[in-house]
């Protein structure tokens, strides 16, 4: 059915019109000098009566001569005036007449007034009339377009001009697709032909636009049509009422915002995430340039200190674009809180701060400065920042920006912004508890870890060592470069399964039982085998985790000794995966070593592999988290393939060995650990010819002085001769004691570095002991000298007998200070 038909007119006739109006001129005198019929049919008095006659004698009552000679005043005082003034009736009633005044000049100095009138209430109608038509195509804040049936526009309104950017009068004839993209003028016509066809109106039709004069800019306007008609009915054209509803629009997509944020932030209990979770809702939705900044306790995981502003760790950064971040301070970067900045100002107030006033960007360099210079980024007009706040806790701030973004932040923003940080801050102070019970575990697990790798003249080393992420723990990765006798190093990599506490506590027993077997100068195969034993014991003695099962015990372990004198290299493995060898000539791939079963199943067996290696060769040995890709359960092919980007990256030019564990990093760890990392990369050396001597001597009396004879020679030639009486009572003891009781030949070799080691060898697997000889034995003195004369002494075993072994320090070399020992220092 169709609505009620809607006339248009040219509306009330104007009151002052020549043909409704009443006229009088008046004299400068105020005598009337011209009357009109209307003014005799208005106000009674015929023109004879009135002509000649002074105004205030007949037109003035008395009670109103102030309010009189006041419009008279103002009259003079211009050309022209309007207004209401009360004139008597001829009758003497009191009338409100609406007047209109004018200056007429006659003669050069005489002045006549000119004045047109009609009865107020009319006057008042008819300027209400036109206030209101003034008021919609003027002043109102909803736009007003009058269409013709083709849709071309005949009039709109200042709101309307406002929209399009074109002035009011110069629409006439043009059509919607003038000022809107096409897109949304189709929309338009759209609307506006089914409103002529079918009659009926439409009523608050939302919808977007883009200007054609800012197509950056998308505005929401809510849009309501209906047609005109003569009043013969005929249609005359449609009208459209445009009301902009942006900010209602904005104000509907923040509550959706804030669902979102619910939702988005605070899904995982990692600091650093919650961190960028909110940095990119805020972004989104908010801002063009967002940071996240967090007190360093925080991050520590300590309880905050609330009597500080600051330092500040920065926990996430999101731009728009994302290249804009290069001019914001990386995530990572420690700042300072300087006082009197807008940062230091919303620490201490704990309270939003709103900062978009006249005096621009410089008045905020201190919160943001650049690395490059004092500029915070062009465009950049408006900044918001919001303290992080959770239980009472000032835990960091939200900093958001906005440069793109044409509008600065309103009061709804600063609303919207609190409930983001509210909710973020919860979740951060949650992360926060959870990181500092975490790293407590990990302080257990790290100080069971070695500090630094010790140096060693057998082998260059260096190590990567990465925990797993929050959600995985603790776990018990370890490493170990262990010194042996000999300038032997042992080689160290281990696993154990699971997380925590649990994992971590295990990994410290066994790393300390490796040390132990290492230093009985066992060999791999055996190392194993003890710790074999000794995981089963430490699984047969966990308490139950619940009424049915035990604490899951188990781990896998490499062990690899090298030798730098020989260039000999023994290594067992234990279910580990094969370490990398890169040769000195660049090529690399994994050593073939026999599997081994992992460290735990007791009673199996397992096998050594030997090798030599070159001077220069690189030995990679790591745990199973840096080539399962995140996954435990990931296939054979993406292992392989991870093992071929090791392998690559390891043959990567680096110039040291922290560069080679960095480029493995980068080429596997892009992400961050699902599993424990341990990495441990050493170069293998070997000592000069010159610094060993070797000799094989006969099982025969005469083997002391012989070895005593080679000893001196050397020793002269070492320049160590002041070390030679204590290294021949060590040669010649050992030697005596290899004739004795070992087994020929007895092998004699003198090792120079850091220490003079004296080896002895023979086939006896029988060790000597030290004990203490009694007064009135002849022998058993020689094994005590020799441990009295030297730092350290053992023995260790190989396939063909044993070996003695002693090391005695260097004497250290005289500097310009140095004192000799039967020196005194000067007074």
């Amino acid at each position: 059915m169709d609505e009620p038909v809607t006339t248009f007119s040219e509306g009330p006739e104007d009151p002052f019109a020549v043909r409704r109006s009443a006229s009088a001129v008046f004299d400068d005198r105020g005598t009337v000098t011209g009357w009109s019929g209307r003014a005799e049919a208005l106000l009674g008095y015929p023109a004879a009566e009135a002509l000649g006659r002074p105004a205030a004698d007949f037109l003035v009552d008395p009670r109103d001569r102030d309010v009189v000679l006041e419009a008279v005043a103002a009259c003079v005082r211009g050309p022209g005036w309007f207004g209401v003034v009360p004139v008597r009736h001829r009758d003497g009633r009191r009338v409100e007449v609406g007047c209109r005044a004018r200056s007429i000049s006659r003669d050069g100095d005489r002045h006549e007034w000119f004045v047109v009138g009609a009865p107020a209430e009319e006057v008042v109608q008819w300027e209400t009339d036109r206030s209101v038509l003034d008021g919609l195509f003027g002043r109102s804040p909803i736009g007003l377009s009058v269409h013709a049936p083709d849709l071309t526009i005949l009039r709109v309104n200042r709101a309307i001009a406002k929209f399009s950017g074109i002035p009011a009068e110069q629409h006439r004839g043009l059509r919607t697709s003038d000022f809107l993209i096409q897109r949304d003028t189709d929309t338009v016509e759209g609307q506006l032909r089914e409103v002529l066809e079918t009659g009926r109106s439409s009523v608050f039709a939302e919808q977007s636009c883009v200007l054609r004069r800012d197509p950056g800019h998308e505005l929401f306007v809510s849009v309501s049509a209906f047609r005109l008609h003569d009043p013969s009915g005929r249609v005359l054209g449609v009208t459209q009422t445009v009301e902009d509803v942006t900010d209602r629009y904005r104000a509907r997509r923040r509550l959706a915002l804030l669902n979102d944020a619910s939702a988005r932030i605070g899904t995982t209990l990692d600091l650093t995430e919650t961190a960028r979770e909110l940095a990119q809702v805020a972004v989104e939705g908010l801002a063009d340039r967002v940071s996240v900044d967090l007190l360093e306790s925080v991050v520590r995981g300590e309880e905050p200190l609330q009597d500080t502003a600051g330092p500040l760790r920065r926990a996430a950064v999101r731009t728009v674009p994302p290249g804009a971040a290069e001019r914001m301070h990386p995530v990572g970067r420690t700042l300072d809180v300087r006082p009197g900045t807008v940062h230091a100002r919303c620490l201490a107030e704990r309270k939003p701060l709103l900062d978009a006033g006249p005096e621009g960007p410089a008045a905020w360099l201190p919160a943001e400065p650049e690395r490059n210079g004092d500029d915070p980024g062009p465009g950049i007009h408006s900044l918001l920042v919001v303290p992080l706040v959770a239980r009472g806790l000032v835990l960091g701030l939200l900093s958001l920006w906005r440069s793109g973004r044409l509008e600065p932040f309103e009061e709804d923003d600063v609303t919207l912004a609190e409930e983001f940080a509210s909710r973020a801050a919860v979740c951060i102070d949650n992360a926060r508890r959870y990181t500092q019970q975490h790293e407590t575990a990990l302080t257990l697990q790290h100080s069971l870890l070695p500090h630094v790798v010790p140096r060693h003249p057998a082998v260059d080393a260096a190590h990567l060592y990465l925990p797993a992420d929050a959600a995985s723990g603790v776990g018990g990765d370890w490493f170990d470069v262990i010194p042996l006798s000999g300038l032997r190093v042992a080689l160290v990599v281990g696993d154990v399964v699971g997380h925590g506490i649990h994992a971590a506590a295990t990994m410290g027993r066994l790393r300390t039982a490796v040390h132990t077997l290492a230093n009985l100068d066992l060999g791999p195969d055996e190392v194993l085998t003890h710790l074999d034993d000794l995981v089963d014991r430490l699984a047969a003695e966990q308490e139950p985790t619940d009424d049915l099962s035990r604490q899951v015990v188990g781990a896998t372990c490499l062990y690899a000794v090298y030798d730098p004198v020989t260039r000999h290299c023994a290594l067992a493995r234990a279910g580990h995966p094969p370490p990398a060898l890169v040769t000195p000539d660049g090529r690399a791939g994994l050593l073939d070593l026999p599997a081994g079963p992992p460290l735990g199943l007791g009673g199996l067996p397992y096998e050594s592999a030997e090798l030599h290696l070159d001077e220069g060769s690189l030995l990679a040995l790591y745990t199973d988290g840096l080539v399962q890709a995140g996954d435990r359960g990931a296939d054979e092919r993406d292992v392989d393939e991870r093992v071929a980007d090791l392998c690559a990256a390891l043959t990567t030019p680096a110039r040291t060995l922290e560069e080679a564990c960095a480029a493995v990093r980068d080429a596997l760890l892009y992400d961050h650990p699902t599993d424990d990392v341990a990495l441990l990369v050493a170069r293998t050396r070997v000592l000069e010819d010159e610094k060993v001597a070797t000799w094989e001597l006969p099982a025969e009396p005469t083997a002391p002085a012989r070895a005593r004879t080679l000893t001196e020679s050397r020793l002269t030639e070492w320049g160590l001769a002041d070390m030679l009486f204590t290294t021949e009572l060590i040669v010649s003891e050992l030697v005596t004691n290899a004739y004795r009781y070992g087994g020929g030949p007895i092998t004699l070799r003198l090792v120079r570095d850091r220490h003079l080691i004296c080896e002895v060898s023979d086939s006896s697997s029988t060790s000597p002991h030290l004990r203490r000889a009694r007064s009135t034995d002849e022998g058993g003195r020689g094994l005590f000298l020799v441990a009295q004369l030297t730092e350290r002494w053992g023995t260790r075993y190989t396939r063909d007998g044993k070996t003695i072994w002693t090391e005695q320090a260097l004497p250290a070399a005289p500097g310009p200070l140095a004192v000799r020992p039967e020196q005194s220092p000067p007074p």
